[in-house]
Order: C-alpha cells, then structure tokens, then sequence
C-alpha cells in the first residue's frame, strides 16, 4: 500500500480547514487499508502511514477505528444518494420501467466505480459490531424511504406486497449480496449484469405486468 496525498505544511490554513483536510486524508487512506488488508486485520498504525499523518492526529479526529469505517460507509452512501439524485433529476418523465434502470445504473456505478468502495461498504462493514449492525440497518431503511418516495410520484407504481418498508427490506438485501458476490469474483461480471439483476427486481415488486419488458 502507498501512502495517499498528504500534507506537511498547514501555512494559512486555519483549524478547520486542517482538520477537513486530515479527515480527507483519513477517509481516502481507510479506503485503501480496509479494502486492502480488510478491517479484521488491519490497525490504527497502518492507517496513519497510508495517509502520511500520525496517531496523535487520527485521534483527534476519531475515537477508534470503527468510527472511521462508519464515516467512510456513511460518505459511500451519501455520494451514491447524490448519484441518483442527479440522475432521476436530468432523466426527465420517462417510462417508469427505464426510470428504474436509470436509478439503479447511477447507484451500482456510485458504489462500485472504485473496488474500494465496494468492499468496505458491503464486504468490511458486515458484523462488525451490533451498533454498527443497527447503523446498517437505520441505512437500509433511509434508502428504503428513498425509492418509496421517488416511486410515488411515477405512473402504475404499486406498493409492493407487504408494503414498502418490507419489500424494500428485500430488496436491499439483494443489492448487499450481490455487489458482496461481485466484489469477491474473479473475473467480475460486467456492471451492466448487476444493473439488469437489479432492475429486473425492483421492477417486479414495484411495477404489475411483465418485469421483462
């Protein structure tokens, strides 16, 4: 592993930005070390030597290591969120079925554009701990709420059998396992195999007739 950009002089900058910077540093070095060595099996001090920064500067800014990873899981969520967000906002009314398949394409690319990504947020971060496993959960249900929301607004949407909260329980659980699957195969399997799996799903539980179409 190679250290990422770090910074030795803070020359004009005041605290804050310091401290923005070394939570960047922090963020792009767990990437590297989690998906790299795994979380399991790697410490504060590998951390500290991929980003070029020292102990004493990764605890100011964290508690332990579980910390980090949940802010790097949380990041990997919130720029996926702003993915399909600015995709569903520059597709325009289209035909709910290619609607989804815009959805899914912009989140799976978010996620798994960067191997990284796709190894801490559904590899590294599964059992961690029970806090984080309810932290997972509260992610789940946040996504869950997303697609509800955005599903409402579309022509021929059906809540799906058990309500939204539970198919989209279901689902979510079928979008973990497969990026899980895909991240650990070699060769992995193209992304566009990932987004028709998925819209196939989400287009079964959400839209009646034939999902195929």
């Amino acid at each position: 592993m190679s250290a990422v950009r770090s910074r030795h002089s803070y020359a004009g900058q005041s605290v804050a930005e310091r401290q923005v910077e070394r939570r960047a540093l922090f963020f792009e070095a767990a990437l590297t070390v989690f998906a790299e060595k795994t979380y399991a099996h790697s410490s504060v001090t590998d951390i500290c030597a991929v980003a070029g920064l020292s102990r004493r500067q990764f605890y100011e800014q964290y508690a332990d290591r579980e910390e980090l990873l949940v802010e790097v899981y949380d990041r990997i969520h919130e720029q996926a969120r702003d993915a399909v967000a600015q995709a569903l906002g520059t597709a325009g009314a289209i035909e709910p079925r290619v609607l989804t398949d815009v959805a899914i394409r912009a989140y799976i690319e978010a996620v798994v554009g960067d191997i990284r990504k796709a190894k801490v947020a559904f590899v590294e971060i599964v059992g961690v701990s029970e806090a984080v496993e309810r932290h997972r959960a509260e992610v789940r249900d946040r996504w869950g709420a997303v697609v509800e929301a955005a599903a409402a607004s579309l022509p021929g949407v059906r809540t799906p059998p058990g309500g939204w909260r539970v198919a989209m329980a279901a689902f979510i659980g079928a979008v973990n396992g497969l990026v899980h699957q895909w991240s650990l195969d070699d060769p992995r399997p193209p992304v566009d195999v990932l987004v028709d799996v998925l819209t196939t799903l989400l287009t079964a539980l959400a839209l009646p007739g034939d999902a195929s179409a």
